[in-house]
C-alpha cells in the first residue's frame, strides 16, 4: 500500500485520543510531503541534522520531534523550533536545554525517557531516578523547560507477555505523578508493538515502517 493508504487505514484503527508520531528517519522530503497532503502533521526524527534540514525545507506547521537520543552539544539547533523533545535523560540534558531555552527566550516541552527494557541497548533513566525526579520536584530546577510526559521503549521482541509488564510499569509511573505534575502524554509503541502499548495506556505512538515501509539504512 502507498503511504497515503498506511495513514488512512493508521487513522481509521487508533482510538481518537492517541497521538500518531509519524516517524520519518532516513525518509526523503518527498514522503513525508505524501504523508502531509494525507493530513499528517507529526513527524518525528532521530537524527538533528537530518531533522533540521528537512524543517528548513519542509512547511512551517510541522510539528517536528526529536525521538533520538540526544547529545548535549546538539540542542541549539533544535530548540528554536522543535514541538517535543521525547529524549530526555538525564539532568545534564534538562541542564542544556534549559539554558539554551532561555538564551531563545522559548519554553522547550519534552517527555521524561524511563529505561523500561531489559535490553542494555536502549536508553533512559532508571525507574528510580525518574521517581526521584517528581518526588523531589527537579523539573523546577529547569524553568524553561517543561516536562509534558514520560517516553519509553520496550524490549524487541514478540513476547507480548514482557511488552505488557513494561508498557505497564511506565504506566504506573504516569498514574502516579501524572496529575501532580500535570502530565499529558504517554509516547510508548512504535510499529511492531503499537497495539499492545495502546491496550496498556500509551496516548502516543511512534510509527515508521507501517507507514513509509522499511528502511533503508545503506
Amino acid at each position: 500500500m502507498s503511504i497515503t493508504q498506511n495513514l488512512k487505514s493508521l487513522y481509521k484503527e487508533l482510538p481518537e485520543d492517541v497521538k500518531l508520531v509519524a516517524v520519518s528517519k532516513t525518509k526523503p522530503g518527498d514522503d513525508i510531503l505524501e504523508a502531509y497532503e494525507a493530513g499528517q502533521r507529526i513527524f518525528g526524527e532521530n537524527k538533528v541534522q537530518e531533522m533540521t534540514a528537512k524543517h528548513e525545507a519542509l512547511p512551517k506547521d510541522i510539528q517536528w520531534h526529536m525521538i533520538g537520543h540526544l547529545q548535549s552539544n546538539k540542542v541549539k539547533y533544535i530548540v528554536p523550533y522543535v514541538s517535543l523533545i521525547h529524549s530526555v535523560d538525564r539532568l545534564k540534558l534538562f541542564n542544556e536545554i534549559n539554558r539554551q531555552a532561555n538564551r531563545f527566550k522559548k519554553q522547550v516541552h519534552v517527555l521524561l525517557q524511563v529505561k523500561i527494557a531489559e535490553e542494555d541497548s536502549k536508553f533512559g533513566m532508571p525507574m528510580v531516578e525518574a521517581t526521584r525526579f517528581f518526588e523531589e520536584n527537579l523539573g523546577d530546577n529547569y524553568p524553561h523547560v517543561t516536562v509534558v510526559g514520560l517516553m519509553g521503549m520496550a524490549t524487541f521482541t514478540d513476547d507480548e507477555s514482557q511488552l505488557k509488564k513494561e508498557f505497564n510499569a511506565l504506566k504506573s509511573l504516569f498514574d502516579t505523578f501524572g496529575e501532580s505534575h500535570d502530565l499529558k502524554y504517554l509516547s510508548m509503541g512504535m510499529s511492531g508493538d503499537y497495539e499492545v502499548a495502546i491496550s496498556c495506556g500509551s496516548n502516543m505512538v511512534r510509527v515508521g515502517s507501517a507507514i513509509f515501509g522499511k528502511r533503508n539504512y545503506d
